[in-house]
């Protein structure tokens, strides 16, 4: 779905707020992000972790909840205004994806729930907390709520997600229909179709949430979450420490030709899959973006265009596992 240059956009989600972890082995995910990614924990409650990069404003971009299998528990974004969040809860509605309004959580207001055609649940919000820096943390860098930490190779913010669809078409569609992305990427057939992945965003990043093929049975899956440095040379030092840890890396260093980002994935003790960015890639500032379209056979240089070819499991692993889950439901 190609936006034409008259198209009208709908400028009501601002960004990525936070994205909720399910994990198994929740001192395990919680050490991984505090320890070698070197995020704050800033509240606890029961069996739930919030945590934030160093640079960020809100309460938590991250939300930790010990579960029986990996997996992702909510996809959070915030809206605008709260005018325009309410435009957007009569769109999702329309549709018949809305699951109604809930009383908020730790760090912030009342939010809409809803899901995608395929199950993913998401959350739209207004009403954020802001962060304060933890005692003795305090930075004369005016612009930054707390100092840089001392602890691992700390990243500075979340930056994107990306979910594995079996009708990528049809969830693409409601991201842009409903909530006003911008298709940045996407791979076709060779024959011009049908959609197989799609990089969509609201903000200029080249992408905000990435929608790759699920090619099982399972719907709601998630393929990664992913955190921003600025120095690729960060990417090599996290590596280190990864493996002095046992953290299993899955590929990279290495550079993306979509969105052009150089990478490193990982698997954080509970299972999810983690990339780690050195750079932002490209940036957007053109109004009327073109979509850019690859063909399937050109997706070796799409995925990686610096590096080592992606190893198997890139293309049919995501959380929950689907061992887990089929164990889960019997």
């Amino acid at each position: 779905m190609s936006r034409k240059p008259d198209f009208e956009p709908v400028l009501d989600v601002a960004h990525l707020a936070h994205v909720e972890l399910l994990t198994p082995d929740f001192e395990g995910t919680l050490s991984f992000f505090k320890q070698l990614l070197g995020m704050q924990e800033t509240e606890r409650r029961g069996r739930s972790a919030y945590l934030r990069a160093y640079e960020e404003q809100y309460h938590h971009s991250l939300k930790i909840t010990e579960a029986p299998a990996a997996g992702v528990g909510h996809i959070a974004w915030r809206a605008r205004s709260p005018q325009a969040l309410e435009r957007r809860v009569a769109a999702i509605e329309a549709r018949g994806l809305g699951h109604g309004w809930s009383e908020g959580d730790a760090g912030h207001g009342r939010a809409y729930r809803f899901t995608t055609p395929e199950g993913h649940p998401m959350e739209l919000l207004w009403e954020v907390d802001y962060a304060s820096a933890p005692a003795g943390q305090g930075t004369p860098l005016l612009n930054r709520p707390q100092r840089r930490p001392a602890t691992g190779i700390p990243v500075r913010r979340l930056d994107h997600l990306n979910f594995m669809a079996a009708d990528t078409r049809l969830c693409r569609d409601f991201m842009i229909e409903a909530l006003g992305f911008n298709e940045r990427e996407r791979v076709v057939g060779d024959d011009g179709g049908p959609v197989i992945a799609s990089w969509l965003s609201v903000t200029n990043l080249s992408h905000d949430l990435g929608i790759v093929p699920e090619p099982g049975s399972m719907r709601g899956r998630l393929h990664h979450v992913c955190f921003h440095y600025i120095s690729v040379q960060h990417l090599f030092d996290l590596a280190e420490l990864a493996r002095e840890a046992g953290i299993a890396i899955e590929h990279g260093p290495g550079r993306h030709g979509i969105g052009g980002a150089t990478f490193l994935y990982m698997m954080e003790p509970g299972g999810n899959r983690i990339e780690v960015m050195g750079d932002p890639g490209y940036m957007i500032f053109d109004p009327a973006w073109r979509t850019v379209e690859w063909k399937a056979s050109q997706i070796s240089h799409g995925v990686v265009w610096s590096g080592s070819p992606v190893p198997d499991s890139f293309w049919v692993y995501g959380t929950p596992p689907a061992v887990e889950a089929k164990a889960a439901a019997e």
